[in-house]
């Protein structure tokens, strides 16, 4: 399972996470549903970080 010791939920108009390389998307199920958006895990300044949109494109 991949790993990240940093999390970023961004908020509206804060759908991708510039200068995060290495990047994978993790889809993911919770008892809540699916998030909003897949979580994108990558690198940003040498550390791993997770990053979710909160609001997708288009709201959803």
């Amino acid at each position: 399972m991949a790993e990240a010791r940093v999390g970023v939920i961004g908020g509206s108009g804060f759908y991708q996470m510039d200068g995060l390389t290495d990047a994978d998307e993790l889809h993911v199920d919770t008892p809540y549903g699916e998030p909003s958006s897949a979580i994108v895990l990558g690198t940003l300044e040498g550390e791993r970080i997770a990053f979710l949109s909160r609001h997708a494109p288009g709201h959803r």
